[in-house]
This record gives structure tokens, C-alpha cells and sequence, in this order.
């Protein structure tokens, strides 16, 4: 043992190291453009699926050996076709990087400047709304299940689509880097128990989606008027326009909170009234769900 590292002290050089620094960047880059999507579990399926083949082979199971290694002879293609939409969404990614700047201070100002407007007119009219700004979590899968967009925030446009009759409106908007990426976008429910059954369609899609990514979300009641931020599960009532500003400055200024089904989710600062995850709010139809 003692030799053997020692030829591989010996034999190691600067290009072996800065290979293994490429690769493992590479694959924690991957790991984090998939986490919260529904990749990170088909991977865990193809890894299951991989353990069962060596358990079989060493326990000699012929039948299951040899229908694995027929399924996973061209793991390759298999992978390619299972993970098309995450591979075009990762080279997309990347352009994006090299030739797209990151959201400046200015911008997200002006961003959430058009959403704060949008949120507290949506509330004095009584204008249900759902808008979903997009973090580290990529939030493609929703994106593509809405009606795609490349707008400029602005209120005048999120008003209109969030107007009775609209054929968007029953949806979620989504923001991603600043732009209006999407609308009328399908959200997850919150499944978790200790929800309360009064609670309106639209906050149990805010919370569903915050539990599985680290998106902030923000809600509009149609009911009462009022105005909640969601973040990893956690949902607060924003009084006035200036309590939401601050919400989504300190939402957007902390470090990304991940919620997880069932747990309660991380608290966040106080800048409006706590709702929390049993909160109850007029039940809502129309909102995006799934």
C-alpha cells in the first residue's frame, strides 16, 4: 500500500490535478442545475437501477443480469433521451453565462419596483396574482408547461395578465434574470398535512413550489386583498407596499432557503404579518395548480 501511493505521489502531476478540478466541478455544476427538478430523480432511479446490476452479478442472478445489461448496454442513448430537456436547458445555461450578464442592482431594483406596483394595484382591485421570481433552483419544468414569454417587467403587462377574462390569468407568471419568461404556468400544491383546508388555491400552489425549490413567491388574494411573500414554505402577509419591498429586498439579499415537503420551512425576516404554514386564507379558485 505504502508503494503504491507513493508511485502515485510520484506520478502526479499539475495536469492530473487540474483534470480532477474540471471534472468535479463539472459534475457539481450538474448536480446543481438539476436539484429541485425532476432529473435529480431519474438519476437516483438510474443509480438504483445500476446497484441492482452489480447485486445481481454478485449474486449470480442470471435473468435480472441479463435484462440489465440489455437495458443498460446503451446507457448513453438512454440518457440522452431521459435528460433531453435538462441537457438543452444546461447548454442554454452556459450560452446564457458567457454571453448574458448577471442581473444587476439597478435592474433588480426596477424588477421589483414593476412587481411591487403590480402586487399592491392587484390588491386594491381585488385582482387575484401569482408571480414566481426564479433564484439559484432552475424552474424550467414549470416554464415550459405555461405560455412562453420574453417581456420586460412592467406593470402595465403583469396587470393585464392577471385581469378577469384574460386566458392567462388563472396562472403563474415566472421571472427569471429579470424578464418575464413565462405565463400561465402550473404550480405543485403543498401536500403537507398541517395546512390549513381554508387555505386558498393560490397560496397552496406559492407554498408547494417553495418547498421544492428556492423560488419567492407572491401572492395576491382576490378575496381579501392581501398580499403574502412565500419563501422555502414559510408565508408572510406584506401590510402595505413598503413592508413587500422590504420582504423581497431581504428574500433576495439571504442566502437561498430550500424547503422540503413536511418540515417547516425557514423563517424569514420580519417585515409583515407571519402567516406561517398553517395559515388560513379564503379558498381561491383559478390559481395555477397541478
Amino acid at each position: 500500500m505504502a508503494e503504491f501511493l507513493r508511485n502515485l505521489y510520484l506520478g502526479f502531476s499539475f495536469k492530473d490535478a487540474l483534470d480532477i478540478a474540471i471534472v468535479a466541478f463539472g459534475i457539481y455544476w450538474l448536480l446543481l442545475l438539476i436539484r429541485g427538478t425532476r432529473a435529480m430523480q431519474m438519476l437516483a432511479g438510474l443509480f438504483i437501477l445500476i446497484l441492482v446490476l452489480a447485486a445481481s452479478q454478485y449474486l449470480q442472478l442470471f435473468t435480472t443480469q441479463w435484462i440489465l445489461d440489455k437495458f443498460l448496454g446503451s446507457l448513453l442513448l438512454i440518457i440522452i433521451v431521459i435528460f433531453q430537456h435538462d441537457i438543452r436547458r444546461a447548454l442554454t445555461r452556459v450560452g446564457r453565462g458567457v454571453f448574458y450578464p448577471q442581473l444587476g442592482r439597478w435592474e433588480e431594483t426596477q424588477m421589483l419596483e414593476e412587481v411591487t406596483n403590480t402586487a399592491t394595484l392587484c390588491a386594491a382591485r381585488r385582482i387575484g396574482a401569482l408571480i414566481v421570481l426564479e433564484r439559484e433552483t432552475g424552474l424550467e419544468n414549470f416554464v415550459e408547461m405555461g405560455e412562453p414569454l420574453d417581456a420586460k417587467v412592467s406593470r402595465g403587462l403583469l396587470v393585464s395578465i392577471f385581469m378577469p377574462g384574460s386566458p392567462l390569468h388563472d396562472g403563474a407568471v415566472i421571472i427569471q434574470r429579470g424578464r418575464l419568461v413565462a405565463a400561465g404556468c402550473i404550480l405543485p400544491l403543498t401536500m403537507n398535512p398541517d395546512v390549513s383546508r381554508e387555505m386558498g388555491t393560490r397560496h397552496r400552489a406559492a407554498m408547494g413550489l417553495t418547498e421544492e425549490t428556492d423560488a419567492v413567491v407572491i401572492v395576491v388574494s382576490e378575496q381579501t386583498g392581501h398580499i403574502s411573500v412565500v419563501e422555502g414554505g414559510m408565508m408572510r402577509v406584506a401590510e402595505d407596499a413598503a413592508a413587500l419591498w422590504r420582504l423581497l429586498q431581504e428574500a433576495l439579499a439571504r442566502r437561498p432557503v430550500l424547503g422540503t415537503r413536511g418540515a417547516k420551512g425557514a423563517a424569514a425576516p420580519a417585515a409583515g404579518k407571519e402567516l406561517g404554514r398553517t395559515a388560513a386564507q379564503p379558498g381561491e379558485e383559478g390559481a395555477g395548480t397541478r
